[in-house]
């Protein structure tokens, strides 16, 4: 960015959501247009100053704005489609926009909304690098069904169902579906439901359980550990993957995985180490019973 251009300077934000939703906004007064992204001008957006440092410090600010028809709005925030969400902001030249450098990349934080408004907090590139990391040694696996440590496909034939939403009870939490018979009951329990359409289409929930015959009519009930952000009502498709608790049986006897089996099921538990000599019987240093 050049001096002799220094009164024509504006600030651009490109925010990429996890669902691939590129959205782009400007504190100038007109939209602008570079890297395939339109920047509106309309959105009412702006940006605390920069708190930038050389060294793996971690680079936090925050963006605030209004929440207008055609921006952000508070049913997406709510529903969370923008936690986590990508950004970039750029210093530009309104004037001749391929006079621009980046001034920030990293992602969203912490939301709220107030007012007709929001905040955001901004994490920088670093921020991971405050997280605890480290592999966790116990009885059950660390892997998320589907991923690559696990190595399971859920494309399989018989672990995963697209169907249509039959009613909807307590908010979202609660989804009556099809009977589904050739799943077992609680088949899904521990799974996830990903919506496919609709109000609360992206987003996904957690299974609690998984009730054949339990819901209306005999409907399939599938209880959600929680609400999603956007209610689904009836019609509406998801798709409904296995569930997995973990252990090492369910691994081996449910998805014939067990070669994958991230965890150590025969690690002693807390009572085996907190265990003391017994005083009704032989301590020969023998099998415990």
């Amino acid at each position: 960015m050049t001096m002799e251009r220094a009164t024509t300077r504006a600030r651009a934000w490109a925010l990429t959501r996890a669902d691939g939703v590129v959205m782009g906004f400007t504190d100038h007064d007109r939209d602008l247009t570079f890297e395939g992204v339109l920047f509106r001008a309309d959105t009412g957006m702006t940006a605390r100053a920069l708190l930038q440092a050389t060294g793996l410090a971690v680079d936090n600010t925050e963006a605030a704005g209004a929440l207008r028809d055609g921006g952000l709005t508070e049913a997406d925030i709510a529903a969370g489609r923008y936690d986590g969400a990508g950004l970039v902001i750029w210093e530009v030249d309104w004037a001749d926009v391929t006079d621009r450098r980046v001034l920030f990349r990293g992602s969203l934080g912490e939301i709220t909304r107030a007012g007709g408004a929001f905040r955001a907090e901004l994490r920088g590139l670093t921020e991971p690098l405050n997280r605890a990391g480290g592999r966790v040694f116990g009885a059950l696996c660390p892997a998320v069904l589907g991923d690559a440590a696990c190595g399971f496909d859920l494309e399989t034939p018989g672990f995963a169902a697209e169907v249509a939403v039959l009613a909807v009870a307590e908010g979202g939490a609660v989804l009556h579906l099809p009977p589904l018979e050739d799943f077992a009951p609680n088949w899904f329990a521990e799974g996830r439901v990903v919506f496919l359409g609709g109000a609360a289409g992206g987003l996904v929930g957690f299974v609690r359980r998984d009730e054949p015959g339990a819901g209306e009519g005999g409907a399939r009930r599938v209880e959600l550990w929680s609400a999603p952000g956007a209610v689904p009502v009836a019609g509406d498709a998801l798709r409904i993957e296995a569930g997995c608790d973990k252990r090492f049986d369910t691994c081996r006897v449910k998805f014939a995985n067990q070669l994958s089996f991230q965890g150590f099921p025969h690690v002693p538990g807390d009572d085996w180490l907190l265990a003391v000599p017994r005083v009704d019987g032989p301590n020969e240093g023998g099998r415990r019973q």
